[in-house]
């Protein structure tokens, strides 16, 4: 069975999985509500989670002008070396529910 691209995933998939690495380590999904919100200007209890990840990026209500400031690792790779725009997006929401996930406190995590 071929492996689906993370721009083809949908929302639905991949959401409960960002709550999920969240809440093993003691965190809530508001508070991971609170970083896609910050990040993207979503309200996940109104968000389209049938459409493709990608899709949920590139139409993201208001991307934080801030965002730029996500520095560091996901995978081995820093997310301020990824050249392309949408995977970048991507691994910033990964790196702030990881440092989530690691107990940095919300008002670090949104910079």
């Amino acid at each position: 069975m071929a492996r689906k691209s993370i721009f083809e995933m949908k929302v639905s998939e991949v959401y409960p999985l960002l709550v999920r690495k969240a809440e093993r380590r003691g965190r809530t999904k508001e508070e991971v509500d609170e970083i896609i919100a910050w990040l993207l200007g979503y309200d996940m209890e109104e968000a389209d989670q049938t459409v493709s990840y990608g899709e949920f990026f590139e139409n993201a209500p208001k991307l934080n002008p801030r965002a730029s400031l996500i520095k560091g690792k996901v995978c081995g790779v820093d997310v301020e070396k990824i050249e392309d725009p949408l995977m970048q997006k991507i691994r910033w929401l990964d790196k702030l529910v990881d440092e989530l996930a690691k107990g940095k406190p919300m008002e670090k995590i949104l910079r």
